[in-house]
């Protein structure tokens, strides 16, 4: 997430001295320079800035994007009298820490949900009944401290409560989780640039969310299709929790929902986005390079394209805030094209091997970016979080649909090899769960009824094509143009078995489409392989 800045501050001519926790971080050859620092050690970052100060080089910015760690770039810029180019250090500590954030819109009337604080020793059985005084089911649980939904989930009953409090709390770097009251509607994701009292929306995606009572990001798409006063809203109701929070200079990012009584903030950090919006689908869309324009700002420079492409928008709070004075002129980059951003996934197992289905020659696909993470040997699983995602795609065409299909079909063809007679792919597929998280991970197709399951004797003969035996049921119109989480029907799932495994050994016909409906194409080739 941090190539885009890197390259962008190099083209503008500056030195780019790079610090990271992990020397082997995938994008240390592109540094000028290189320090290994965690970038929690406030005090060894800025003992570290102040050196490039002190030389002849001199420091002129500090700059993060993708990360939650706005606050040391804060605390640093303050310590080294950079604070007028760079959100206050309290600002972006009301950014960072989500029990902050919540006083802060409570504070200033903000529409965003109901919440509470929740310490580590505070997880036992006298906390629900206190929640319950407060707040009703559906939940949601996270750390105050972390970024990429991790430990954070959906509790929808009192069986799922006890666990998830404590899982979020683990995943605090302070040990502290914020349980808030569940918001229904459609979630967008919105970029700011903050600068000389004025509010720059520089990204607004429709972020598509599933497979609950996790909150997973399976993509987003750019720009969003919304009558106008819905997105004023929108804007208008981000820029007020900015400035209820304190940010006066640099990025903002918001994840809002649109309720039925209105907008209502989900968060707000003081960065651009991660998840390729602020470095890849933005810049795509609108043929401006935003990080570039957020380094210009952060080191005193006027950003002259962001000024000169930028729109007004009108200022139209909703019910829930009508009375609040407008925060900031506000303007907006309009997009010239659409860009689609998908993710691809894994059941849960063992990497054995990773192919394109087809080779992917469509120019409206801009990146296939898979995960270092996963790799031939690696253990993966179905998503908890946005990190456990496998890899992305971004597709881009001046037709919206056009994005959208060939995103999609892009994921469609990318496949991941499984070992096979692996004990978590056997349990996954046996339908094994755990209690507190009923129906997850989900079912690729819903289950054949079982009245028509005995229906499905047989044996599939060695080496028979999969697409000329796909039983009469799965051709019912109730399977018909029905997709998995890969954007595969069954229809295709059966023609690109026939392409992965043109041998294969014979097959119990009742099992093997039992292992598509449950996992997909991925299952279908693991039951194979596992016969073998």
């Amino acid at each position: 997430m941090q190539k885009p800045a890197i390259l962008s501050a190099k083209e503008l001519g500056f030195r780019c001295c790079v610090i990271d926790a992990d020397e082997n971080a995938v994008c240390v050859p592109l540094a000028d320079e290189f320090q290994k620092i965690d970038l929690k050690n406030k005090e060894q970052i800025t003992e570290y800035a102040k050196k490039l100060q002190s030389s002849e080089n001199s420091l002129v910015a500090v700059f993060t994007a993708g990360t939650d760690f706005s606050a040391s770039v804060s605390y640093v810029c303050e310590q080294c009298g950079l604070q007028k180019n760079a959100h206050s250090y309290r600002s972006a500590l009301n950014a960072s820490i989500k029990t902050k954030m919540r006083e802060c819109f409570a504070q200033q009337e903000i529409p965003s949900p109901s919440f509470m604080n929740v310490q580590k020793d505070e997880c036992n059985a006298q906390l629900l009944p206190k929640v319950l005084q407060k707040m009703s089911f559906p939940l949601v649980v996270k750390p105050v401290d972390n970024m990429g939904a991790r430990g954070c989930r959906m509790i929808r009953n009192e069986t799922e409560f006890l666990s998830s409090v404590t899982t979020a709390v683990n995943y605090s770097r302070t040990q502290n989780a914020i349980i808030e009251q569940y918001m229904e509607g459609p979630e967008f994701s919105i970029d700011a640039l903050v600068y000389d009292g004025t509010f720059t929306v520089t990204g607004f995606a429709v972020r598509h969310i599933e497979f609950s009572p996790y909150f997973i990001e399976i993509g987003h798409t750019m720009p969003c299709q919304l009558d106008e006063k819905m997105h004023n809203q929108l804007i208008s109701v981000f820029a007020l929790g900015a400035k209820a929070l304190g940010l006066t200079c640099g990025a903002a990012k918001a994840d809002i929902k649109f309720t039925k009584n209105g907008p209502m903030i989900g968060e707000i950090a003081a960065r651009l986005s991660g998840g390729y919006m602020s470095g890849w689908t933005f810049p795509y869309a609108s043929d401006l390079n935003l990080t570039k324009q957020g380094i210009l700002i952060s080191a005193g420079m006027n950003p002259q394209e962001l000024l000169e492409k930028r729109v007004p928008v009108d200022y139209e709070p909703s019910i829930l805030c009508q009375n609040k004075e407008k925060p900031y002129e506000l303007f907006e980059i309009p997009c010239v094209r659409t860009s689609a951003e998908r993710a691809w996934y894994s059941i849960p197992g063992e990497v054995e091997y990773i192919e394109n289905i087809n080779e992917y020659s469509d120019k409206a696909v801009f990146d296939i970016l898979p995960r270092a993470q996963v790799h031939l040997g690696s253990k993966v699983d179905f998503p908890r979080n946005n990190v456990e995602k496998c890899g992305n795609v971004i597709a881009v065409s001046h037709n919206s649909q056009i994005a959208v299909q060939v995103a999609e079909d892009a994921v469609s063809n990318v496949f991941i090899t499984l070992k096979p007679n692996t004990q978590e792919t056997d349990d996954f597929l046996s339908g094994k769960t755990k209690d507190d998280e009923k129906d997850f991970p989900p079912s690729a197709f819903p289950e054949i009824p079982k009245n028509l399951l005995e229906n499905l004797s047989g044996t599939i003969k060695e080496n028979q094509k999969i697409s000329e035996c796909i039983p009469v049921v799965l051709q019912e119109q109730h399977y018909q143009g029905m997709k998995d989480w890969s954007f595969n029907t069954l229809e295709q799932i059966a023609q690109k078995f026939d392409i992965l495994r043109q041998k294969h050994p014979a097959l119990d016909t009742k099992k093997f489409w039992q292992a598509v409906l449950r996992g997909g194409l991925q299952a279908a080739v693991y039951f194979s392989d596992s016969a073998k």
